[in-house]
């Protein structure tokens, strides 16, 4: 077998890989919001995942300017940091809502919150098959369609990665 053939075959098996994942992920996080798991206190998480958010918003920043001066290396490695802690945020967020009841926005910009919280939520889910798409096209090497995706997956993972630590800001002085 060439290696071009067996990359074409690698390459569709990260395909198929990204579409299971953007599918499981969304439905297993709603999935496990109906399991509650009692005796567990992670009430300490929210603030760090809104953290793990703010510092992805950072990273996410860094490595559109390392991108811009040229910097591949330092430009691959932050994108590699921040899935990491996208994952890191995703464990944390799951982990919390499993153990923890619900907190009710209790503010007087209701409006506002759901707007961003819908918002937030809706691209979260988006953003996945995006990400991972864009960076499977760096990694294939095909960098012109990188720079297309990336176009739109910069955006809306910067959106929630900065919406995430506003969300979390909001809803802080509601906590039980």
């Amino acid at each position: 077998m060439s290696t071009t053939l067996k990359s074409e075959a690698q390459i569709a098996k990260f395909r198929k890989l990204i579409i299971g994942v953007s599918i499981v992920i969304p439905i297993a996080v709603a999935a496990l919001f109906g399991i509650r798991i009692d005796g567990v206190d992670f009430s300490f998480l929210p603030p760090f995942y809104a953290g793990i958010n703010g510092l992805t918003a950072i990273l996410l920043i860094s490595a559109l300017l390392a991108i811009k001066s040229k910097n591949m290396v330092l430009h691959q490695r932050l994108i590699q940091v921040c899935l990491m802690l996208s994952l890191l945020f995703l464990l944390c967020y799951v982990a919390y809502h499993m153990t923890s009841d619900s907190t009710v926005y209790g503010g007087n910009m209701k409006g506002v919150y759901y707007f961003i919280l819908i918002s937030h939520i809706l691209l979260s889910v988006a953003v996945i098959p995006v990400v991972l798409f864009t960076y499977l096209f760096a990694w294939e090497g095909k960098f012109d369609k990188h720079k297309k995706w990336t176009r739109f997956a910069f955006p809306i993972w910067l959106y929630v990665a900065v919406t995430g630590v506003i969300v979390y800001w909001m809803i802080s002085p509601f906590y039980k």
